[in-house]
């Protein structure tokens, strides 16, 4: 088959390279930076650069910019993809997307869903881009509902031929919802948390605790500001949510109440452990 990949930073990057190493398909891509393009050829994570002629010779195009980004590109490019083309979307939210470009692809001969591989690290561009990035993965795909089964197999078993541990099928809707609880939330309070003004003292004091606190700290703002937004009615509640649960600890503290902490921390405890045994 011939993959064509939109944007090749650390995702795209990733799955050229991981294309090239579990699989004899030709991979076809395109950046914004022409450097990039001809880094990726020089190290063999993509066959060609994408032309209008190559792109309409695409069974599948992965693309990987931001969600503004992947709406623009997809729209600009609707009349050229080929007949019976698969287009997955790799962005960090999936109403917004999906709305814009569902429509589309009933429109025309091709097909798309939504799409978000849960891997990533803290740091971005091609040059951090790794073929096990997605070892073991789960890959997010959110359908819109009128598929036939026989396209969904195909975007399943596509991805679990690159090393993905899973494939998780579920609704744009849902996906926002988790997402904002178990990754948009989870780099506001690494953002947050290191601002204290005792982080810049820490070394010969920290160990993997301020080490995993503050892993995601280092994060691209510009596209993360861009998720948070498109993201702001499922990621707001979390949000103050979390605020919430602080000021009950806060509360134990200056009230000096110490079994009121122990309660705290054991819920939370036994929280994690029911997770570990889900």
């Amino acid at each position: 088959m011939n993959i064509g990949i939109v944007g090749l930073g650390l995702i795209g990057g990733s799955l050229a390279k991981t294309v090239k190493l579990h699989t004899g398909h030709r991979v076809i891509g395109c950046d914004l930076n022409p450097q990039t393009v001809l880094q990726a050829q020089l190290l063999g994570a993509i066959d060609e650069e994408m032309t209008e002629d190559s792109l309409r010779q695409c069974d599948v195009v992965l693309v990987a910019l931001y969600p503004k980004g992947i709406i623009d590109w997809v729209k600009a490019h609707a009349d050229t993809f080929g007949e019976g083309a698969l287009v997955i979307d790799c962005g960090g939210v999936k109403q917004e997307i999906c709305r814009e470009l569902a429509p589309l692809s009933r429109a025309g001969k091709w097909h798309f869903i939504g799409g978000h591989p849960m891997a990533g690290r803290e740091f971005s561009g091609f040059k951090y881009a790794r073929d096990d990035l997605f070892d073991r993965a789960s890959m997010i795909l959110t359908p819109m509902g009128d598929e036939e089964p026989a396209l969904l197999r195909r975007a399943r078993d596509f991805f679990m031929d690159l090393g993905f541990r899973r494939v998780q099928f579920t609704t744009p809707a849902t996906h926002d919802e988790m997402i904002a609880y178990t990754s948009q939330l989870a780099h506001i309070v690494s953002s947050a948390y290191v601002k204290c003004p005792l982080a810049g003292r820490h070394k010969g004091f920290s160990a993997g605790s301020f080490a995993d606190m503050t892993r995601v700290a280092r994060l691209n703002e510009d596209m993360w500001t861009e998720l948070f937004f498109d993201n702001r009615d499922a990621l707001l509640p979390e949000v103050e949510g979390l605020v919430q649960r602080l000021t009950a600890y806060r509360d134990a503290l200056r009230q000096d109440d110490r079994e009121g902490m122990r309660a705290l921390l054991r819920e939370g405890r036994e929280v994690k452990e029911r997770l570990e045994e889900g």
